[in-house]
């Protein structure tokens, strides 16, 4: 049950790395951008999901179904293309991922905002000069030479991410702890379960550290 339990957290813990470092990726880009109203809505995001606990937001996403029972795709007052019940599609462990991932991409939007804006700022004129777009330039020439500021938080994030999941123990998702949790439910050994729990955290995070060190 517990190495059952490691899976699950390692799973979760890759998932919401994905979904953080796509969507702080891309809300950084919102943030630079020239037009008052995508920068304004990427900081607000920011705003949000920063400003708010995370143990809050997943149980906010876990009783989700309470505020919207149906989910629904369509065209307001129009057609439906999809819809279908909140509780069968919000499970816990999507709760967890949503909840995960969604508060992620707000720390790495700025620490991914922080490296795009370490790139000297002649760079990017030169290359609009030769007729590159603002895609293009993203690209090819300022987040390749950002990764080296954006690499060493982001290794921290996903250690800290890795230990973070243990959270979702709250919504009953099967991760390490709550595997040890269940255990010690029956055998009242707290404790020694809880080392257990801690020795597998520590020997991930210790693997996590030695990867960072290399990708650096």
């Amino acid at each position: 049950r517990i190495i059952n339990g490691l899976y699950t957290t390692l799973e979760l813990t890759a998932i919401a790395m994905g979904i953080g470092i796509i969507g702080g990726t891309l809300l950084a880009v919102m943030r630079l951008s020239p037009n008052p109203m995508v920068s304004s809505l990427a900081w607000l995001y920011v705003y949000i999901f920063r400003g708010t606990p995370l143990l809050v937001q997943i149980l906010f996403w876990n009783f989700i179904a309470a505020l919207y029972p149906t989910l629904v795709i369509g065209i307001p007052k129009g057609a439906v293309f999809w819809s279908g019940s909140a509780n069968s599609i919000i499970t816990p462990f999507i709760a967890g991922i949503l909840a995960l991932g969604l508060n992620e991409a707000a720390y790495m939007a700025e620490i991914v905002r922080a490296g795009i804006i370490s790139v000297e700022h002649g760079q990017s004129e030169a290359a609009q000069a030769l007729g590159m777009t603002r895609l293009q330039l993203m690209r090819r020439i300022v987040l390749p030479q950002a990764m080296r500021v954006i690499v060493p938080p982001t290794g921290n994030e996903t250690i800290s991410m890795l230990k973070t999941s243990s959270l979702v123990s709250v919504i009953a998702i099967n991760d390490l702890l709550y595997s040890a949790q269940l255990i010690y439910a029956v055998t009242f050994q707290q404790i020694p379960l809880l080392i257990v729990a801690s020795l597998w955290y520590l020997l991930f995070t210790t693997l996590l550290t030695i990867g960072q060190y290399f990708l650096e």
